[in-house]
């Protein structure tokens, strides 16, 4: 059986000795944490070792080998540079230097809940992965470090501890519950919870302890029941009363609408077997005691959850017609349910035949993760797609072989064949449903069987691609039909790459050489790559250009002729290899000299130019990407640009005076203003549309504006 969590119980005044004894650990586990604690010992840090020891006794439960305890009990003082590795490794060996390296590596996990697509390196995402892959245990030590984080956390201010709680909320209580460990899943669930939503979880907490002796009387009587029915058919089972965590309580509440008062499972029970045949046996005689709800009936142990999690769920009316909630699995199942992944690390060897494959099928996914990797390198489409394995709600798939394919919620057809291979999705011609023709935009659902139907030869769609038609969800889809597009794209971007740079390194007396330092610059492995993103317009050939020709500039001997001045149209504006066309600047950006900007190809207007952010330019550039066109500002731009700003300030007397003789001292011609009063606090807010000549100045004539006494906020708008 797996004990109940008391580490957290435990007085942080005790010494590490008597706190160690409590756990009865054996002499292998004892002897090698005190090496380690011996080791840290002279940091005398008395914090760092509260902490180290309760990642000790959080683990301990977890049954975690020594390696593990010891390596948990330095990671307090190794990630806050109090212990170097090298006398890690001196003292205590390679295998548990190299577990800590892994568990430093688990940091990147935590940018996941609070960084965006594109932000994130795929080295340090790769690194993790194998980590994850390669020793699970690192996993787990860092999960126990988030456990003691949000529990030193619950003193500090309202900001670090809603931050914690987040970061736990969006990644850590979710990636264990894809490992399948019960036991850090509810603390990880109910801490976050408590400081993300304090009232409620007093509310629920409160009214758990109004009714808890009367409940605890009522579970006493229905467990000695439910032991003696069982006890009469020979079934060996332990029987007990399990608890209700808060936040499990609330999911409940939400998710089916429910008062506290109408939740089946308040009252739970747990009955744990040892053999397969018993979770029935056991079954049949509680349906036979006592009538049950059939819409609350669940065969988890028939078909598992996606974790691996296996149990019957059941509920009935008890005593006084009193709903009750009754788990029943075997003992193999339980230890599953509280260990998860860790229940299985020590056999990912093979070393006993028949309990590998448990480890394997919680980390499966992680394995089909790195090989996708491995095919399409996209650092944001990676960080993407692993925040979604673990966070994502996901829908399960039967091939017409009945293996079990889990995608995430509102997948398609298509999202189904690239997950089974790159070929058979870009194969793909259409796909059955149980056998009748569905479209591509179809979405599936739980146990559905899909078959696929392909032809011979690959020709994927770009209409694929829009998210507004709806034919995929998954961004491991999504990055597999871009890097196919990209390969049948190469050779003609290649040509194309070739020909303009050709030209331009002509008109700057530079050779190909010169462009090694580029190559490095936008991470590219060779030159052919670079000039493949030139064709493609991925990389901008003024902006590499300009990085190569500062750099040789700085060589003792200048090699190249100046280059001829670029002329724009009246705009300043320049059609990147097409020189001067109409355009004009879009209203709803405003984009001035300085600003990284975009073009877009519109009806009868000319090219209209955007800043390559404006929301406005992205909703376009979803609908017709064909319109997009590569724009660039002149080298000889000498007119002003029409530009709204806003100014927040406190209203005062001669607050418009002193904007406005800023703006006259910096030169700058007011179009328009409009002036607005709002709140108790007299808030001035200034709308006003100003003309610049380039982003430099319009800076500084913000920067002058934040200046001003009183001022609280002066920026672009929109």
């Amino acid at each position: 059986m797996v004990a109940t969590r008391q580490s957290h119980q435990q007085d942080e005044s005790t010494d590490f000795s008597t706190r160690l004894s409590l756990l009865g650990l054996s002499e292998e586990k004892t002897e090698l944490l005190n090496q380690a604690q011996a080791l840290c010992d002279k940091c005398d840090n008395q914090s760092r070792q509260n902490t180290a020891i309760e990642m000790v006794e959080i683990l301990a439960e977890l049954n975690l080998d020594p390696e593990s305890l010891a390596t948990a009990y330095l990671t307090p003082y190794f990630l806050n540079d109090l212990i170097s590795l090298e006398i890690i490794e001196e003292q205590l060996g390679n295998n548990i230097a190299m577990l800590l390296t892994g568990v430093a590596q688990m940091a990147t996990i935590s940018t996941l809940s609070h960084q965006g697509k594109g932000t994130m390196q795929v080295d340090n995402i790769r690194k993790m992965l194998l980590t994850m892959v390669e020793d699970v245990r690192a996993v787990v030590i860092k999960l126990a470090e988030q456990v003691c984080h949000l529990r030193n956390v619950k003193d500090a201010d309202e900001e670090e501890r809603v931050i914690a709680a987040k970061e736990t909320a969006d990644i850590f209580a979710p990636l264990a519950n894809r490992l399948g460990i019960g036991q850090l899943k509810w603390e990880l669930e109910d801490l976050s919870f408590r400081y993300l939503h304090p009232d409620t979880y007093k509310g629920i907490a409160k009214q758990l302890d109004d009714k808890r002796l009367a409940r605890e009387a009522y579970m006493e009587d229905m467990v000695e029941q439910v032991k003696n029915r069982l006890s009469e058919a020979g079934i060996e089972a332990q029987v007990y009363g399990r608890p209700k965590h808060i936040y499990s309580i609330f999911k409940k509440m939400q998710q089916k609408n429910y008062e506290f008062d109408q939740l089946f499972d308040i009252r739970a029970m747990r009955i744990v077997v040892e053999r397969l045949q018993d979770c029935y046996g056991a079954l049949g005689i509680v349906h036979t005691n006592w009538r049950h709800l059939n819409k609350e009936f669940d065969d988890y142990v028939a078909t598992p959850k996606q974790n691996g999690y296996q149990s019957i769920h059941t509920v009935v009316f008890g005593p006084e017609g009193k709903t009750v909630e009754i788990q029943i699995r075997t003992s193999d199942m339980h230890q599953d349910a509280e260990l998860g992944v860790a229940a299985h690390w020590m056999y990912k060897e093979g070393a006993l035949p028949g309990r590998g494959s448990g480890y394997e099928q919680k980390i499966s996914w992680l394995r089909k993760l790195l090989q996708w990797q491995e095919e399409v390198v996209d650092g944001g489409d990676l960080a993407e797609e692993l925040k979604n394995q673990v966070v994502e709600d996901r829908v399960y798939i039967f091939t017409p072989s009945g293996d079990i394919i889990d995608l995430p919620l509102g997948a398609t057809p298509l999202d189904f064949a690239y997950y089974i291979h790159s070929n058979v999705g870009h194969r793909c011609i259409g796909a059955k449903v149980f056998g009748k023709i569905v479209p591509f935009t179809h979405q599936l659902s739980t146990g559905d069987q899909v078959e696929i139907l392909t032809q011979k030869q690959p020709n994927p769609s770009r209409d694929w691609l829009n998210p507004s038609l709806g034919y995929i969800k998954s961004s491991r889809a999504r990055a597999k039909i871009h890097h196919w597009f990209k390969q049948l794209d190469r050779d003609k971007n290649l040509s194309a790459g070739k020909e303009i740079l050709d030209s331009e390194l002509q008109k700057l007396d530079l050779t190909y050489k010169d462009l090694d330092p580029a190559i490095k610059r936008f991470n590219f492995k060779e030159l052919d790559d670079l000039m493949v993103a030139i064709g493609a317009g991925d990389v901008r050939l003024n902006q590499m250009l300009n990085f190569v020709s500062d750099r040789t500039e700085d060589e003792p001997v200048i090699r190249f002729k100046a280059p001829s001045k670029v002329t724009g149209d009246k705009n300043g504006i320049v059609v990147d290899g097409v020189g001067s066309l109409m355009s004009h600047v879009a209203k709803c950006c405003r984009p001035v000299p300085g600003d990284q900007i975009i073009g877009y190809i519109t009806q009868g207007r000319g090219i209209g130019v955007h800043k390559d952010d404006c929301d406005a330019f992205n909703n376009l550039k979803t609908q017709h990407p064909e319109r997009v066109i590569s724009v660039s500002w002149s080298d000889d731009i000498n007119g002003s640009y029409a530009l709204s700003i806003k100014i927040e300030a406190s209203d005062r007397s001669g607050l418009i005076r002193d904007i406005s003789s800023v703006l006259a001292n910096e030169k700058v011609n007011v179009l328009n203003m409009n002036v607005n009063t709002v709140g108790a606090d007299q808030l001035a807010v200034f709308t006003m549309q100003i003309e610049v000549h380039d982003l430099s100045g319009t800076n500084r004539v913000l920067s002058k504006l934040l200046q001003i006494e009183g001022v609280h906020d002066a920026k672009r708008s929109q």
